[in-house]
C-alpha cells in the first residue's frame, strides 16, 4: 500500500507547552507502492520474502493530545527521546488561539485541556472540569484538549480542529482524501460494507473509505489473519477493482473464504500466481465472528470429527488409481477364500470355462495400459484390469475377462438401501437392449453385471449395489460423509463436485457442514490417472491449481472450463488439464464431438467393442460410441452421435442399441 500525507515543512526540534522535554521530529518511511500487476511471472516465487507489506501493527503509538494512533501514512511525528511521549505533527503545531475560525467566526477560540497551565511566554489556558461537549462532532470527551469560546460557551475538540489537515494520497483513488470531520455510520467504497467510525472522503467526487480499509496491508498471508483456517502458499495482493471483462473471462470467481461473489468496484485480495481471490474483510478477518454462520460450507480447514479406531474399514475417497475400486476394497481378503484355477463360465452367462491368469505367460493378453493404448476392461465391473490375477475365457479369440474379486460377488442382496422390500439377484447378462441398462442409483448406462429386481424392473450396477453407509473424501477432509437418498427437497442443493442438483440422485452428505457429493462423483473417479497425452500422472482436483493463473483448457476436447465449478485432472509439471469426463481412456470414445453428452464419464460403465448378432442383419455388430460421422438411424431418425450404438464393420449399418431390440 502506498499512502502519503502532504508534507509541510516542520522544525526538527520543538519545545512544546504540553511537555517538559524537547521533542524531536521523527520521519516515517512511506510504504512500498502496490502495483497490482497481473503480468508477474508465475514461476518467479523465490523473492516473495523480500516484499514489504504492512502487518496488523500499522501504527507507532498514540498521540498524547488527541489520543489517536500515529499511523505510518502520517509520514512524521514528534517524539521525546527521554520518555514515552509522542504527538502528531499537526497536533504539535496547533496554535494556542484561533481567531475568527471558520466554524466560529467573530470570536477567538482558546486551547484548553481541563487543567490550568501558565508559562511566561504564553497566555493562560482556560480551565474546565468534567466532560467537554464538542459542538461539531457532538461527542463528550473527558479532560480533552479543545478550543473554547468563553463568550458563547462554544467548544471544538482538537480532532475536529485538525480534520482539515489530515489528508492522504491513496493509490486506490486519483484525488486526495480528507478526513471526515466526525465519526459516522456509512457504506465504505472499498469493501462495500457499512462501517461506523472514521472515514476519509474525496471532496471532488465523494469517494469515501473507512480508516480500517485505508490501512489494509498491501500484501498478506491469509493464514496469519484467519488462524490458518484458510491457507495459501503465496502472498495475496490488495487490488482496488475487479474489471468486468476479467470476471467474465474467469467465470465469475468466488471468494475462497466465504464462497460468495465479488462486486467489480470493491477491493479484494488476489494471488498473482494462482486463481485465488478473497474479499478484503474475509482475508483480513475484518468481518464479525458471528458472520461465519453465513459462510458456504467446506471452504476452510475442518477439525476431524471421528476416530479412526471407530471406523477400521472406512473407505477413503477418491481411490488412489483406476485399478482400485469399491469392489476391490470390499471383497479382497487374502487367504480367506481359496482362488480356483478354473471356473465354469456358465455362471457368468459365458459359454466357455474361465481360467486364472497368474502371470502374463499364461495367455495372449496384456494388462490395461492407457499410455500404450491397451484397454483391458473387466466384463463384470467394467473397470481396468491393471494387475494379476484375473480370469479370462479359455478361448484365445474371446475377450471376456473378469477381476478375481468380481467372481466372488454374492448371488443375492437382501434389504438393499435403495430397494429394501425385494431381493436383488445378480444378473451377469442384462436381459433387455442386449445387456445395456441404466443404473437406478447413479443413472449411468452399463453393460456389465447388474443386481436386478425383476418384479419392479429395478437395476443397479455392481458398484452401486455395495455403497457404504459412510466415507471420507478429499474434497471435504476429516469429516464423515453419510449416505443420503435423493429427495425433491434437495432441488436447490448442489453436488460440490459436478455442481448439479441432489434431488434425483443419491449421494453423501456431511450434516455438520451441509456438504453434498453425488455417489458417482464420490466413488467413481480415481485420485490419479495416467494418460497418453501426458508423461506424468494427473491428479484429481476440485479447485484451481497453485502456480497456474492462466485459463484452463481440456487437452482432449480443447474446451475451456471453470476450475472453481468443475472437478478435473491436472498435471502441475506440464500445466495441463483435462475434464474428468475426457481423461479416463476409452478408445471407442476418443473421437467423440458431442457438445452436450460427456463422452467418457457418461459411459464409464460401458465396455465397447463387444459383438452381438441380430436376426435382421447378416453380420456381427459391435458396441461403439456414436460419432458425428455415423449420421442418424434410419428408423427413428435420431442422431447416433454421443449414444451407445451397434455398428457393422462390413457395411454401413448403424443403430441405437435400444432401437435394434424393437426390430429383431
Amino acid at each position: 500500500m502506498y499512502i502519503l500525507l502532504l508534507n509541510v515543512v516542520a522544525m526538527e526540534q520543538l519545545q512544546h507547552f504540553s511537555h517538559e522535554h524537547v521533542l524531536s521530529l521523527v520521519q516515517l518511511q512511506p510504504l512500498q507502492k502496490n502495483e497490482n500487476s497481473d503480468t508477474e511471472d508465475e514461476d518467479d516465487g523465490k523473492d516473495e520474502d523480500k516484499y514489504d507489506f504492512v502487518t496488523e501493527e500499522c501504527h507507532v503509538g498514540k498521540c498524547k493530545m488527541c489520543k489517536e494512533e500515529i499511523y505510518s501514512f502520517h509520514l512524521c511525528y514528534y517524539s521525546c527521546k527521554d520518555c514515552d511521549y509522542s504527538l502528531h505533527k499537526f497536533c504539535a503545531q496547533l496554535p494556542l488561539t484561533q481567531p475568527n475560525h471558520p466554524s466560529h467566526p467573530g470570536h477567538n477560540l482558546t486551547l484548553s485541556d481541563g487543567f490550568q497551565f501558565q508559562d511566561p511566554g504564553f497566555i493562560f489556558i482556560e480551565t474546565f472540569d468534567g466532560d467537554v461537549y464538542c459542538d461539531i462532532c457532538r461527542i463528550y470527551r473527558k479532560r480533552f484538549y479543545n478550543y473554547h469560546c468563553s463568550i458563547c460557551a462554544y467548544n471544538m475538540d482538537i480532532i475536529c480542529a485538525t480534520a482539515a489537515e489530515q489528508k492522504m494520497d491513496h493509490p486506490s483513488h486519483p484525488h486526495q482524501l480528507q478526513r471526515y470531520f466526525r465519526r459516522i455510520i456509512s457504506q465504505c467504497n472499498a469493501c462495500g460494507k457499512e462501517h461506523s467510525g472514521t472515514f476519509y472522503q474525496c471532496i471532488t467526487c465523494w469517494f469515501m473509505i473507512h480508516l480500517d480499509c485505508a490501512l489494509l496491508p498491501a500484501k498478506l498471508l491469509i493464514q496469519r489473519f484467519t488462524n490458518e483456517s484458510f491457507t495459501h502458499t503465496h502472498l495475496l495482493t490488495l487490488a482496488y477493482s475487479f474489471p468486468q471483462f476479467e470476471r467474465r473471462a474467469r467465470f465469475y470467481p468466488r471468494c475462497k473464504v466465504c464462497g460468495l461473489g465479488f462486486e467489480a468496484s470493491n477491493w479484494h485480495y488476489r494471488c498473482d500466481r494462482c486463481r485465488y481471490y478473497a474479499h478484503v474483510e474475509c482475508a483480513s478477518s475484518m468481518s464479525e465472528a458471528f458472520m461465519s454462520i453465513f459462510m458456504r460450507p467446506g471452504l476452510g480447514k475442518t477439525s476431524k470429527n471421528f476416530k479412526d479406531d471407530d471406523h477400521p474399514n472406512l473407505i477413503r475417497c477418491p481411490f488412489p488409481n483406476e485399478s482400485f475400486n469399491l469392489l476391490k476394497h470390499l471383497f479382497i481378503n487374502k487367504g480367506e477364500l481359496t482362488i480356483e484355477r478354473k471356473i465354469d463360465g456358465e455362471i457368468f452367462s459365458h459359454p466357455d470355462p474361465l481360467i486364472l491368469i497368474e502371470t502374463l505367460h499364461n495367455g495372449p493378453v496384456s494388462l490395461h495400459d492407457p499410455m500404450k493404448r491397451v484397454e483391458l476392461l473387466c466384463d463384470g465391473c467394467v473397470r481396468p484390469i491393471t494387475d494379476l490375477p484375473f480370469y479370462k475365457c479359455s478361448e484365445d479369440d474371446c475377450g471376456f475377462v473378469l477381476h478375481e474379486w468380481c467372481t466372488r460377488l454374492p448371488s443375492e442382496i437382501q434389504d438393499h438401501h435403495g430397494h429394501p422390500n425385494h431381493t436383488l439377484v445378480l444378473q451377469p447378462q442384462f436381459g433387455c437392449s442386449f445387456g445395456v441398462f441404466r443404473c437406478s442409483i447413479c443413472e449411468l448406462y452399463s453393460n456389465g453385471f447388474t443386481y436386478e429386481c425383476v418384479e419392479c424392473k429395478y437395476n443397479v450396477d455392481i458398484h452401486c449395489a455395495f455403497i457404504p453407509d459412510v466415507i471420507t473424501h478429499e474434497a471435504h477432509p476429516d469429516h464423515l460423509l453419510q449416505r443420503n437418498e435423493a429427495s425433491p427437497n434437495l432441488r436447490k442443493t448442489y453436488c460440490r463436485a459436478c455442481d448439479r442438483s441432489m434431488n434425483t440422485q443419491p449421494g453423501f452428505h456431511c450434516p455438520t457442514c451441509d456438504f453434498y457429493l453425488h455417489t458417482k462423483c464420490a466413488l467413481f473417479l480415481p485420485g490419479k490417472i495416467m494418460h497418453k497425452y501426458d508423461k506424468h500422472s494427473l491428479s484429481l482436483r476440485y479447485f484451481p491449481a497453485e502456480n497456474h493463473s492462466n485459463e484452463y483448457f481440456c487437452e482432449i476436447c480443447e474446451d475451456e472450463f471453470n476450475p472453481n465449478r468443475s472437478r478435473f485432472y491436472h498435471c502441475s509439471a506440464c500445466a495441463s488439464s483435462m475434464h474428468t469426463a475426457c481423461a479416463p481412456l476409452k478408445i471407442y470414445c476418443e473421437q467423440s464431438e458431442h457438445p452436450d453428452v460427456q463422452p467418457v464419464f457418461w459411459f464409464l460403465n460401458v465396455k465397447f467393442g463387444r459383438t452381438v448378432e441380430i436376426v435382421d442383419h447378416p453380420h456381427p455388430l459391435t458396441y461403439e460410441h456414436g460419432l458425428s460421422s455415423d449420421g442418424e438411424w434410419d428408423v427413428c431418425h435420431e442422431e447416433l452421435q454421443g449414444y451407445i450404438i451397434f455398428k457393422c464393420s462390413r457395411c454401413k449399418f448403424s443403430s441405437h442399441c435400444w432401437c435394434v431390440k424393437k426390430h429383431v
